[in-house]
Order: C-alpha cells, then structure tokens, then sequence
C-alpha cells in the first residue's frame, strides 16, 4: 500500500480518486485551496465523504505559495497531480492567474519533491494540448504545439516542465491527458452539469455552434480506474516518462448530447443556437491504445449510463 499525496482532493475528479484509493487500502494526504472558481460549499460536501476515513489526512493549502509548499511535512510514496485552474473561456479573462495556479504551483511541487527526495507522479493533463489537431483520433504522438487557449498552454506547460524533472533528476512521471471527464459532483460550469440545471429550471439550452462540435466524454469512474492502473504501473516500474491518453475513445456530437440529456431527464428540447465560442476545439477524440497496452486501461461506462448516474446524483443533491 502506499501513501498518495494527492492535490485537488476537494475537486469532483480528485474526491472520487480519493474514495477510490481510501477504498483500497491506501493512505491518502490531500491537498486543496478551494478555488473560488466555484462554491466552496460544494467541495466542503465533496470532503465530507473522505473525512471519516482514518487514512485520510486533509490539508488547506495553496500551492502557488512556496514558503508554505516548502514547509509541507509529508512523507509520501507518490505524488498525484490534479489541482489546476480549470476551463478554457475562463483562462482567456485572467491568463495571469492559469500561469500562476497552474505553472508556479507544479514547479513548487516538484521542487518539494526534489527536497523531499519523492520521484513518482501522476499529473493530470488535459485533451485541449492538442488545440485543432487534425489528425482523428489524438494520438500521443502528433505535435503538440499550437494551443488556442491559456488554459491549453499552461497544462502543455507543466508537461514540458515535468520532463525536465525527469530528465534532470530521474523522476518517474506519467502525464494523463484527460477528455472531458463527466460523472457525479462533476463542475457546474461544464455542459452536462449546466444543461442538466436548465433544462430542470425551465429554461433553453444555448447550443454554441451548429451543434457539429464533438467531445470525448468520458466517466469519471473510468478516468478514475485509468489512474488506479496508471498508478500501479509508475510504482513497478523506474525511468518512466510518458503521455497517456485517458479518454473513451468515442466523441459525440453536441446535438446529439444535447438529445440525449433531453431524453434522459425526460424533456422536450428546448435550445437556442449561439455562435461558437473562442478558444473551444471542433473535436477531442481520444486514442487509447497507448493506455490499453502500457497498464490495460479500458472504459466501460456508455452515456446513457452515464448520464443516468450523473441525473440520479443531481436529483439526491
């Protein structure tokens, strides 16, 4: 078993990996700052489910202050990575603050670690490094260097950052591109968690672009089971580097989520088309073989299941 320092516990990705390695024996420090991206209240609802458990030590702290980060006393066997500033409109308003929560935040990290002598990480990184890559499915392989967000630039950013890491002091690190992860406690600001509020108020869904635009929507519990396996992999094993696609390798169309959350909550469709947004990619679309073959990542979850899952979480709410 080990001991998982793990950032973002309080986010709706990083609750569901700490249950899940709670679950399985392993001793879990977790780490937030309780971004004011949104409600606090709703990651303090998230922490509730982790408090109980007596492998569970939580500590609030924002890890763009390094004094505070170099102080941190854990003795941790890995690292993993999630806390971020997320979403890319919100990154074109205050690029400033993506570079700070996102850079100088993992290059404090990883210096802690360097003090501390920890060498394994996991960090989340995100399908939006790709840009408008043209090349369908995204492999791991394609170039990866024409951005079209801060957001997009930051997580591509720490990428590079960590391959210096590891390149310079031996560190085994895997970064795992994650697609548009969906599930219970999922954020409010991402587009199942929004139409389904909408459409339960009453109101139309704005539907930006022709409806064309396709994401890989993957649920959380197999992005969670990708890390589990991710994890095993990067403990077992020395000289690691690598990118890792997690996605479901199956984009949808936005029309045809948009019927599909209409249909699951048991509504007529109600939608106002709006022009495309900037910053926002025509398609994610996930190759997963690298994934498959280095520790048999392999999703499950369909979307209508998902999205059953997501509607039962929000309706208990």
């Amino acid at each position: 078993m080990y001991h998982v320092l793990l950032t973002g516990c309080a986010g709706f990705i990083g609750s569901h990996l700490t249950e899940r390695l709670l679950a399985e024996g392993h001793t879990v420090t977790g780490i937030d700052n309780f971004d004011a991206f949104y409600s606090r209240a709703a990651k303090e609802a998230n922490l509730q489910l982790l408090l109980p458990h007596a492998n569970f030590n939580f500590l609030e702290l924002d890890l763009v202050d390094t004094a505070a980060v170099m102080k941190l006393d854990v003795k941790a066997d890995v690292v993993i990575h999630l806390a971020a500033k997320a979403g890319v409109l919100p990154s074109l308003k205050d690029p400033v603050a993506y570079i700070n929560t996102n850079i100088t935040a993992t290059n404090n990290l990883l210096e802690w670690m360097r003090a501390k002598g920890i060498n394994k990480m996991l960090f989340a990184s995100s399908s939006s490094v790709y840009g408008n890559n043209k090349t369908i499915p995204f492999s791991e392989q394609d170039a990866v260097d024409e951005q079209i967000s801060p957001y997009a630039f930051t997580k591509r950013s720490c990428e590079l950052m960590n391959h210096s890491y590891h390149h310079l002091y031996g560190f085994d690190i895997l970064n795992l591109r994650l697609f548009t992860v969906y599930g219970p406690r999922q954020r409010p600001d991402l587009a199942i968690h929004k139409f389904v509020k909408m459409i339960k108020a009453g109101e139309p869904i704005t539907m930006y672009g022709d409806g064309s635009t396709a994401r890989d929507y993957t649920y959380v519990a197999d992005t969670v089971d990708g890390f589990m396996k991710a994890l095993h992999y990067v403990m077992s094993h020395t000289k690691v580097f690598e990118i890792v696609n997690l996605g479901n390798n199956g984009p949808v169309k936005l029309a045809d989520l948009i019927a599909a959350i209409y249909a699951a909550v048991g509504a007529q469709p109600n939608i106002i088309p709006m022009p495309m947004q900037p910053g926002d990619v025509d398609i994610t679309y996930a190759d997963i073989t690298k994934a498959q073959q280095l520790f048999g990542y392999q999703p499950t979850t369909t979307l209508q299941e998902g999205l059953t899952q997501f509607i039962k979480w929000y309706n208990e709410r």
